[in-house]
């Protein structure tokens, strides 16, 4: 209960920063049109937020900079970790001059929105955090924690996530019931002798575990091979939604993994890419 409580926290957390980069970008793009296009790195790291949030100096005053200067405050301000400041600069500076100007009040106004956002993002991200090193810290005296964080690429969060919402593994009679319960499954539609190939799936069960299983198999399509191969099977299977249906897809395979791990209290052992 204990763990559950920081987990589904968590999940909400995750939600909250979602949004707001939601938003953030909805308001860039009102400000800056062609940025997007033109930046070679993402906005929402830390040195791009200082940047757009107005603290050091306005998207107007960025575009009167000297090149070298603007090359020099970016460096700075990443501590060298930007491959390349100077194309940072530049992409920057374009795309402030590329975008559609706005008059002073109007510009203001969505300023003071970017700001806030980037505030609020901030904050969260310092929660998420502090909820991140709890969770690692409970989940390491939890049975079935081991098993879990011997797969490539699940790491202690997301193995908490899934030991909160399965609880003990018993409750369930095999891998369908779990994946039942977590709202991976498909209905059944038969007419007659036959049964279509293509049906939907449910929408009911454990959004809590259905979300940790998601992230944790696109987590481990990264380091292991086999997960890697079946994500690009169905990756390529169809011609559009192809990532989410892709990760969906192996959240499925990867219980069937869980289901044996936590019955068996064994530790995974990755297979042989054929």
């Amino acid at each position: 209960m204990a763990l559950q409580r920081l987990t589904r926290e968590r999940y909400f957390v995750v939600s909250q920063i979602t949004d707001c980069k939601n938003h953030f970008l909805n308001n860039l793009y009102f400000r800056l049109n062609t940025l997007e296009a033109e930046l070679p790195t993402s906005v929402f790291g830390n040195t791009m937020m200082t940047v757009l949030s107005g603290e050091k100096y306005t998207l107007d005053e960025i575009a009167q900079m000297p090149l070298e200067t603007l090359t020099q405050d970016l460096n700075q301000l990443s501590h060298g970790r930007f491959g390349e400041p100077e194309e940072v600069a530049k992409a920057l500076k374009k795309a402030i001059r590329s975008s559609y100007r706005l008059n002073k009040t109007v510009a203001d106004s969505v300023d003071q929105i970017l700001a806030m956002y980037i505030r609020e993002i901030r904050m969260f991200q310092k929660q998420l955090k502090e909820l991140d090193k709890s969770i690692a810290a409970l989940c390491a005296v939890i049975d079935g924690a081991k098993s879990l964080n011997s797969m490539p690429g699940l790491g202690p969060v997301y193995s908490a996530g899934l030991l909160a919402e399965i609880g003990q593994i018993e409750r369930f009679p095999d891998e369908a019931s779990l994946a039942s319960y977590a709202g991976l499954s498909w209905r059944r539609s038969q007419s007659g002798g036959s049964e279509r190939q293509l049906t939907p799936r449910t929408h009911n069960g454990d959004q809590y575990l259905r979300y940790y299983l998601v992230e944790a198999a696109n987590s481990i399509r990264v380091h292991d091979p086999v997960f890697a191969k079946y994500y690009d099977k169905k990756y390529g299977e169809v011609p559009k939604y192809q990532h989410r249906r892709a990760c969906i897809m192996t959240a499925r395979k990867l219980v069937r993994v869980i289901y044996k791990l936590l019955s068996d209290h064994e530790l995974y052992v990755p297979a042989k890419v054929v």
